[in-house]
């Protein structure tokens, strides 16, 4: 989903992470939170949407009876040392899943986050959003997967404890996932998305 600027109606206030729940839990809508700015989520295109429900779907049959568990973007997650509250397009979990204060709706303890790049998102993804995500102690993989061309940039957590970039550019690449006994070739990641190699202006 797409992340916008604060909405006037949420900018007018500096919003309490209690205050942000509640909304929450009374909006048909998703919206953000960081250090008290509330910012409304909107609605992806068609290729977004396809590659997300295409890695959700093959990580629950890739991971099923391995002790790892894929999640939608309905998992919102929070960052206690940095406030955000968001939701990713894919979490993966491999334990038991902790929340905030027990409230089995904001989960702090994802192994794998996996987000689709759309063409407002992709430079906070990759930066701000992408700092921010390395706060989670429990993070070991960050996946970011372009919805406008075939490219993935994998970002995992090597033995030093530093992060490494693998690159997938092609249909014919397997993205292999480093911390989860797990791999999918690109060409089901982006099926029905309407891309291959040669389309990567299709959606700009």
């Amino acid at each position: 989903m797409d992340v916008q600027e604060p909405a006037q109606a949420y900018s007018r206030k500096n919003w309490t992470i209690e205050e942000y729940l509640e909304m929450e839990t009374a909006s048909d809508e998703k919206h953000e939170y960081y250090h008290g700015e509330v910012f409304a989520m909107s609605g992806a295109l068609q290729p977004h949407n396809a590659i997300a429900a295409n890695v959700l779907s093959e990580l629950r049959i890739g991971l099923k009876g391995k002790g790892c568990r894929p999640y939608g973007s309905d998992m919102r997650i929070h960052i206690q040392s940095n406030t955000l509250f968001t939701y990713p397009d894919v979490s993966v979990f491999c334990s038991e899943v902790k929340t905030l204060n027990d409230d089995k709706f904001n989960a702090l303890n994802p192994v794998v986050l996996i987000e689709v790049l759309s063409k407002s998102t992709k430079a906070y993804d990759r930066g701000d959003k992408f700092k921010l995500y390395r706060d989670i102690t429990s993070l070991k993989e960050c996946v970011l997967i372009d919805s406008m061309s075939v490219f993935i940039e994998a970002f995992a957590v090597n033995a030093s404890g530093h992060w490494e970039l693998r690159e997938y550019e092609t249909v014919d690449d397997v993205l292999q996932f480093q911390s989860l006994p797990v791999s999918i070739p690109l060409k089901d990641i982006y099926e029905d998305s309407g891309l291959t190699g040669a389309e990567s202006s299709l959606f700009l």
